[in-house]
């Protein structure tokens, strides 16, 4: 799909991935908006984007369906049906299962997953009416494997890949191949989400500008999958193609199982 002239919807657009890609977006020549926790951060955003194009600035938390809903609503009447639906958002809480609490667990589900499905929800059937549209499902590599330290993260994760592949089938089967499917799973992008974590070995801090730059030409390509860096396009591989030990081992090796030992985050919250 090409941007130009197009609506697109970005998820927690008021910083991070998010952000950049609303710009290339808006330089693409697409119509932006904005959804993100009300306040200054999502202000700020919109003002600077306005510089590259139209946008618009929605205050939603994700958390809430009823703000959803309302957010869903007013954006179709304010802005238009949505072409480009990115499904950024998300968070993340740094610590062993054990350390954590059922508070911090239902929070992760339901921006990392349960947001992904009810926004999904809300623009999907104007894009299967027009059999036009595409979705980008922001996943992880931590959707790929397990990592030490983020188990309910990773857990949500493996659940939107698992959302985004059998969607991607459902509207191939109903005949709907215009809407598209991208699946992202980078490694640590330096964003602030991940401060203070240890990135593995090959896996060097993704920028998010050049992450951003890789979405946006997934979604010109109709490409499945953004994977980045390198070594987590053979993630698939070596789980197919190792042993439980030996995978273990490597990971041990690469510092993959100690990488979210020192995380920090932006708070108790990120």
């Amino acid at each position: 799909m090409d941007p130009r002239g197009r609506r697109a919807l970005v998820t927690g657009g008021a910083s991070g991935i998010g952000k950049a890609v609303a710009l290339r977006l808006l330089r693409s020549g697409a119509a932006v908006a904005l959804w993100d926790l009300p306040g200054d951060a999502l202000d700020a955003a919109a003002r600077e984007l306005s510089a590259s194009g139209h946008v618009r600035a929605f205050p939603v938390d994700l958390i809430d369906p009823a703000q959803i809903h309302a957010a869903a609503a007013r954006t179709l009447a304010e802005f238009g049906e949505i072409d480009i639906l990115d499904n950024n958002a998300g968070v993340v809480r740094g610590a062993p299962f054990l350390e954590t609490q059922d508070a911090d667990d239902v929070r992760t589900i339901q921006v990392n997953l349960q947001a992904v499905t009810r926004v999904t929800r809300a623009f999907l059937p104007g894009m299967a009416k027009r059999n036009s549209g595409h979705l980008v499902m922001m996943a992880s590599a931590a959707g790929l494997l397990g990592i030490p330290g983020m188990a309910v993260y990773a857990a949500s994760k493996h659940a939107v890949i698992g959302f985004a592949e059998s969607l991607r089938l459902e509207l191939r089967k109903s005949g709907l191949t215009g809407v598209r499917v991208t699946i992202v799973c980078p490694s640590f992008v330096n964003t602030g989400m991940f401060a203070g974590a240890a990135p593995p070995r090959l896996a060097p801090w993704l920028d998010p500008e050049r992450l951003a730059d890789k979405i946006i030409a997934a979604i010109r390509k109709d490409r499945l999958y953004v994977r980045e860096p390198f070594i987590v396009k053979w993630i698939p591989f070596l789980k197919g193609m190792t042993c439980t030990p030996l995978l273990d081992l490597v990971g041990d090796m690469l510092g993959m199982h100690s990488a979210m030992d020192t995380w920090k985050g932006r708070g108790p919250k990120a």
